[in-house]
């Protein structure tokens, strides 16, 4: 029984990696005015990014409906093999409840949800694990067992220009973000253990926020077994600077990656957002 790894386009893999490492990607739409994409195969980063600045149409985000799941899901069903479907937190989208919709219509126990409670960056380090296992010849369920318990583990810290697209999209109200002058401040966020959005603080200029995610990292025993790496939206300038201090401060991420974080959540941050993925050590 094969053991097949599904994800949605939150988890920013593109085209070209889904190909490669053999996972199925079920897109969210990502729609600005009367245009509508399916994220990652009709909308690259970079595409998506030119479109955001021009600020003509505020981007809007769809979740994928069950039936986009079901056929994967039949498919799976009708091979005999098995499916793990690692996807965007439940706290800020219902995509895990049309892959739960999916599974009810499908009938078939071998069909393994993970609600992972993260989001883009963050939710490849579960991908990546879980590819581990399917190479070592684990079950599904094996799988699914071991990410339920690492996704609390997973942390995503990060600094965004303006809450302006977060609060458009109603993923934090206003007085969450404090009110105040949004383009101003530097609005500190991550995901809590529900999987929803959590400010942690405010910095005022891209340089203290820099030294706060710095601060940060002070809190953190890390599980060295799984790789740091870094996220920026479109401008991979402060992602750098980050890392440059990261390692002036002695932390061993000089071969850490950058990755680009795309449309699904690029919508809700905008452009200039930074920050770092980890995983902390077992308590």
């Amino acid at each position: 029984m094969a053991v097949q790894i599904l994800v949605d386009s939150a988890s920013d893999f593109d085209m070209e990696e889904l190909k490669e490492k053999n996972i199925i990607c079920v897109p969210l739409t990502i729609t600005f005015g009367e245009n509508h994409y399916k994220d990652c195969f009709e909308l690259s980063k970079d595409k998506f990014y030119e479109k955001l600045l021009e600020k003509k149409d505020y981007p809007m985000t769809s979740q994928p409906s069950p039936e986009d799941f079901l056929k994967h899901f039949l498919a799976t069903k009708e091979r005999g093999d098995s499916v793990v479907a690692i996807l965007m937190s439940s706290g800020v989208s219902g995509t895990c409840q049309s892959a739960n919709i999916a599974k009810e219509m499908a009938k078939y126990d071998e069909i393994h949800i993970v609600d992972s409670k993260t989001l883009v960056t963050a939710i490849r380090v579960l991908v990546e694990k879980a590819l581990e296992m399917r190479g070592e010849g684990k079950s599904a369920a094996e799988i699914a067992e071991t990410l339920e318990r690492l996704k609390h583990r997973v942390k995503i810290y990060a600094a965004i220009d303006t809450l302006e697209y977060l609060c458009k999209g109603g993923r934090v109200t206003k007085a969450q973000a404090g009110v105040g002058d949004l383009v101003r401040l530097k609005p500190m966020i991550t995901l809590n253990e529900k999987g929803t959005v959590d400010i942690w603080g405010k910095s005022v200029g891209s340089k203290k926020a820099m030294n706060q995610l710095l601060a940060k990292m002070e809190d953190i025993e890390l599980d060295k077994a799984y790789e740091f790496r870094f996220a920026y939206t479109h401008d991979r300038g402060n992602s750098e600077k980050l890392k440059e201090m990261f390692v002036d401060k002695g932390y061993e991420v000089k071969d850490a990656k950058l990755y680009n974080i795309g449309s699904t959540v690029g919508s809700h941050t905008g452009s200039g957002a930074f920050g770092f993925v980890c995983v902390e050590a077992e308590k």
